[in-house]
């Protein structure tokens, strides 16, 4: 099955948007090919706010509008308490709210983005998918990440390069209380290590200290730079560390 025999099956339907590459590409094919496509992206504690920033650029550069909703997986403490299966009960939440937004605008559907090459044997995440009735057409359709991002590049979209951005929670170490707070100083510092010009990394957090995760390219870098990074990430955590082993490139 192509993309568009899916949207020619399925002409009307709800896209769960973050602004990364998976979803960003699949925009652009329903923009193509289905009757009409609604694309929702959910504002949380979770995501980081240039996400947002990205979703919006790129909806606008595809000419698409995007209907932008709030959730707060942190009311519910079995996400709050941060267990192995997080990620099902929260993922449950955010296609819940766009399910309800999307039923009130008229779809009957909801699309997410899990493309051919993701491991979804262990993810509590695309359990929740399959429970709620989410479709994801570039699983479907057997279209790998690789081809995703080159007929990204083809198609002009500046996501088709953009690294691979869990949510911020993925940060905490499992069975670590996720706070708010937690999640904001997360936030600041990963935002300060981008303006450092850093762009594929992960700050895991544990106990009030950070833990660096720099990519093979760039930890070098980062190495020669770590008083720097220490003194602008001070406010958030009393002690900084390099894991001295780089972290694979995110796909």
């Amino acid at each position: 099955m192509t993309l568009q025999e899916f949207f020619t099956e399925h002409p009307r339907a709800a896209l769960a948007f973050s602004g990364g590459a998976d979803s960003s590409y699949l925009l652009r094919a329903g923009l193509r090919w289905a009757e009409k496509l609604g694309a929702y992206y959910v504002k949380s504690p979770f995501q980081p706010e240039f996400e947002r920033r990205d979703a919006l650029r790129l909806a606008s550069a595809l000419g698409a509008s995007v209907t932008v909703l709030e959730a707060d997986p942190l009311c519910d403490p079995r996400i709050a308490a941060n267990p192995a299966n997080r990620c099902y009960y929260c993922k449950k939440i955010i296609m819940s709210t766009i399910k309800t937004a999307a039923s009130r605008d008229g779809f009957d559907l909801v699309l997410d983005g899990t493309n051919a090459s993701d491991d979804v044997s262990d993810r509590p995440g695309y359990k929740a998918l399959g429970e709620e009735g989410v479709l994801s057409p570039l699983r479907l359709c057997g279209i790998t990440k690789a081809e995703l991002r080159e007929r990204s590049r083809e198609a002009g979209l500046f996501t088709w390069d953009k690294p691979a951005y869990a949510c911020l929670a993925t940060r905490v170490p499992t069975g670590e209380t996720i706070t708010a707070e937690k999640l904001a100083a997360i936030e600041a510092g990963e935002d300060l290590l981008f303006q450092m010009g850093f762009t594929d990394f992960r700050l895991r957090t544990g106990d009030g200290a950070a833990k660096l995760q720099f990519i093979a390219g760039q930890h070098e870098r980062a190495a020669e730079r770590l008083d720097e990074i220490r003194a602008a990430l001070k406010p958030y955590y009393s002690e900084v560390s390099l894991d001295p082993i780089p972290r694979e490139k995110s796909t």
